[in-house]
Parts: structure tokens; sequence; C-alpha cells
């Protein structure tokens, strides 16, 4: 708990600096530097695609008595590592150790001028994180868009993952097959440059929040804005477009009866999150991102998997509702 709070005051005062320099709020660089971590910041150094690239990690031992569990947390596409704050301080807290990397692309990771972005990429990405480290089997947590990398890291390597947690994942339809328009890298680099604090909060909110604010969404809002303003601005957005479009053209949803690991759904019933829903027809807008339907009929797709839906909550519980998502979660992790 008390780290959290010095975190608080930490990102409070940061913000309250960037405010000082500039009406726009806070600025960071091309790797989040500035920003206030929750945890130490590593950095796994490594090749791929003819570039060399660092991919930043946090790696939290537990506190007190260790049970021997490792647990991997997968950011989504508008968050970080940091953003897991409050449940690494939660799972450390109950014995797990605890790994949260920032993709390559996001965040304090390397954002690279050329890399064929695709899920099965960056999950090797990450399995060669988890090698160097010395961690062979673990609990994966993903979130949003780190739902679908979960899923595909699952695909690739059920030998390595003991229980596969999915929390709110994007992905759940196929949005080109049910008719959401497809744009080019150069729409979603064009997109991608306008992204602004106004934009994201109001977004978050619509979606991820189901209608509801709190000042403590704040630095999550400060986090992405300050760091699409920053010096590294035109390479932040230009990586984000790639991602995008590996996010559009890669679904994992025909794939889920194939999993091979016990699998739990975490949802906010309130989500209404679908990528290109916002150029949309009216009526395909409709019938995507329902999650208050697509948990269920998810579920029954995936060998023994399960679900636990919080009502009324959106696309980010473990922010919205971090008590009533954590004590699920340890029960989750303990059956």
């Amino acid at each position: 708990m008390w780290r959290l709070v010095c975190f608080g005051v930490i990102v409070l005062a940061g913000m309250i600096a960037g405010n000082a320099a500039g009406e726009d709020g806070p600025t960071y660089g091309v790797e989040l530097e500035g920003f206030a971590y929750p945890y130490p910041l590593h950095h796994f150094a490594f090749r791929s695609q003819a570039n060399d690239l660092r991919m930043a990690y946090m790696d939290v031992a537990p506190l007190g008595d260790a049970n021997g569990r490792t647990a991997v947390l997968m950011h989504g596409k508008n968050f970080c590592g940091a953003t897991w704050a409050s449940t690494i301080s939660t799972l450390s807290a109950a014995g797990y150790r605890v790994v949260v990397p920032d993709q390559i692309g996001f965040c304090a990771s390397t954002k690279p001028r050329s890399y064929q972005y695709s899920f099965q990429q960056l999950a090797a990405n990450t399995r060669a994180l988890l090698t160097r480290l010395g961690i062979s089997r673990v609990i994966l947590l993903g979130h949003s868009t780190g739902g679908m990398l979960a899923t595909r890291f699952a695909l690739m390597y059920p030998e390595a993952v003991e229980q596969l947690v999915l929390v709110n994942p994007i992905g759940l339809d196929d949005w080109k097959a049910m008719g959401v328009p497809e744009r080019s890298v150069d729409q979603w680099y064009e997109r991608e440059l306008k992204l602004s604090a106004d934009g994201i909060r109001q977004y978050e909110k619509t979606v991820y929040y189901a209608g509801d604010w709190k000042p403590e969404y704040e630095p999550w809002v400060n986090m992405l804005a300050g760091l699409n303003r920053g010096s590294g601005h035109e390479l932040v957005a230009w990586n984000s477009a790639l991602i995008y479009d590996m996010i559009y053209t890669q679904p994992v949803v025909y794939e889920f009866p194939l999993l091979k690991v016990p699998t739990t759904l975490m949802l906010g019933d309130k989500d209404t999150t679908a990528i290109g829903s916002d150029i949309a027809s009216p009526d395909v807008k409709a019938r995507i991102g329902r999650y208050d339907i697509l948990g269920k009929a998810v579920t029954r797709k995936i060998p023994q998997a399960r679900l636990v839906e919080f009502q009324g909550l959106g696309h980010a519980p473990q922010i919205q509702a971090p008590e009533i998502f954590h004590k699920a979660l340890l029960e989750t992790l303990g059956r």
C-alpha cells in the first residue's frame, strides 16, 4: 500500500511539473522517459528483424512467503506495464513473482522504424525474455490487446502456461468480417498523429469506464498523451499505426477452441471496445463490442473455460474497481 501511495505522489508531482511547463500536460521521451514506474525498470536487449531492440520490464519478487508461481502481466494497446500497478502489488503480497513487460513498440520499450508486427513475434519476444530470466512456466494475465497476445502465447507455448486469465480481451469479434471498414497503415498514422489528452479522456470515459470518470484515471491519460506529444511523436504514432493494423488483421477468435490450458475470462460487462467502431456504420457498430454477449459466447468455445463477469464495469475493471477485481483474481488463481 505504501508503495502505491508513493507511486501516486510521484505521478501527481510529474503531472504538476508537466502542467507548469505547458497547458497540454507532461511530455515524455520516445521510451516514456520521465514517467515514474511503480517498480524498477529493467531492459532485455535482443535482436529481431535486423533491429537491435530493448524490451522494458518489471520483475517484482514476492513479499513474505513465496508460493513458487510466476505471473506474467500483458498490457493493452492504450496501456503500459505501469497500469498494472495495483495488480502487481496485490499478487506480490500474495506470494507471486510478477513479471510485467512493455512490448516492443509500446511505452518504455524500443519503437523501431521498421518492424513487421505480429502476435507471434511479440509472443516469441516475451518467451525469449522469460527464458533469459530462467522462467519456464507461468500464469498469463492478458488485458485488452494483451489478451490477444496472451491467447497467441498460450497457443504457441501451451507447455509454458499453467493458467490463462483474459481481462476484457479484445478480439472476441472479427471486426473485419463483421463489416468494420479497413484503415490503411497510413490512415492509422494520420489518426495517431492527432491524438490528444482530451480525445483520450473522452474515449476512455465512454468505453473503458462506462461513462464514469475519477481523478485516479488521469495519470494514465497523461501517460499516453505525454508519450505521443514528446520528442518521438512521429515514431510513436508510426509504431501505433503498425500495431493497430496487426490487431485488425490478426484475429484470434477462430482459434479459441484450440486452447489447451485452463482459461478464465474476467469481463466488465459494460465494455464496448471494438477497433474501428468510430468509422463503422450504425448497424455494424450496434453489433460489435458487446461484451455482455461476447463473454458467454466465447466461454463456450474455449475448453476448460470459466467466466467471471463484473456487473456495471467497463474495459478496465482492474483500474475501475481494484478491490472487487483483485478479490476475484486471487480466487481464480487459487482454483
